[in-house]
């Protein structure tokens, strides 16, 4: 018999597909429906301090193997996700609460309330590619990194992730393993949209969308080799010592299963969501559960990361 069971730091997951942080979370209703759903995780929108509308329209487009937007972010508050979760914990699966500071204050408010609520896990976005900055974002300025880490570190005793961005350099891989490894980081996300892409209509010679003069973020298939390099640099420099969520392009069982060779513990599904609704977590489970069983594994964790080298 296959299982498809997995743990994220420490916490079990009934399989290894759940819902990416950013698509159809962001009300109670979606969220129920993520809960009724196979999806194995109940993963909360990425919230901040107060509500935000997002960036004008239109700001989002679905492309042939992707998705492209510049959302900025819209999200209810995260008072009003800590009013969703006593109701969530009726499905009785993990819940993973995503937060967006502004400032290291604000990550710092946001990390603390959340310890002290019913989730289980708070990934902690560093790496949203919608957001205006000023100056170098911090998911690129170490320094930072390790002040906000000491900052949220101590706050409570459920486990604390990094959602991080396409690492394109193996130095700031390593420096970010480093920081990981110091802090005894429990779990990564990796990775999130690849920002400051652009794509043009050439018949109408414009932007395909508003916000940012037409910059925004790629996902979904586009993105999946750059994905799956980074869950593998991650894996080598970490083994064991860090699960590894990977989100980007997983559309198939294979997709699932390419993942698991690199090292990832479990996958989130966040474009083929959008696309398929929530059938597409019980779809892809059952696709790489017939995948194992073909290759003759009973588990996940008989190939996870075994990725051989020519």
């Amino acid at each position: 018999m296959i299982t498809a069971k997995t743990k994220i730091a420490g916490i079990e997951f009934d399989s290894y597909i759940f819902n990416a942080s950013g698509i159809k979370d962001g009300t109670l209703e979606e969220l129920e429906e993520i809960g009724k759903s196979e999806s194995s995780a109940i993963m909360l929108k990425s919230c901040t301090i107060e509500p935000r509308k997002g960036n004008e329209k239109p700001r989002e487009i679905n492309l042939p193997f992707g998705y492209f937007q510049s959302e900025g972010l819209p999200n209810l508050g995260y008072r009003k996700y800590l009013e969703f979760i006593p109701k969530l914990k009726q499905y009785k699966k993990p819940i993973i609460a995503s937060v967006v500071g502004f400032s290291l204050e604000e990550y710092r408010v946001l990390v603390k309330t959340f310890q002290e609520s019913e989730v289980d896990l708070i990934e902690v976005n560093l790496s949203c590619p919608n957001i205006v900055e000023e100056g170098l974002p911090i998911v690129y300025n170490f320094e930072k990194i390790k002040e906000l880490l000491d900052k949220i570190s101590n706050l409570g005793e459920k486990p604390i992730g990094l959602k991080l961005p396409a690492y394109l350099c193996y130095v700031l891989q390593e420096k970010m393993a480093d920081l990981i490894k110091q802090y005894n980081v429990p779990f990564i996300a990796s990775i999130n949209s690849v920002g400051n892409a652009l794509i043009i209509d050439p018949g109408k010679e414009t932007t395909l969308i508003k916000p940012q003069k037409g910059f925004g973020g790629l996902s979904g298939g586009y993105i999946k080799p750059i994905a799956l390099g980074n869950v593998r640099r991650f894996y080598e420099l970490l083994k064991d010592k860090v699960s590894i969520m990977g989100v980007g392009g997983i559309k198939t069982g294979q997709d699932a299963f390419e993942f698991l060779l690199a090292g990832a513990d479990a996958v989130q599904v966040g474009t083929t969501f959008e696309r398929e609704g929530v059938n597409c977590f019980q779809r892809i489970n059952k696709e790489l559960e017939e995948i194992l069983e073909k290759k003759g594994y009973s588990s996940i964790s008989d190939i996870r990361g075994r990725l051989k080298y020519l």
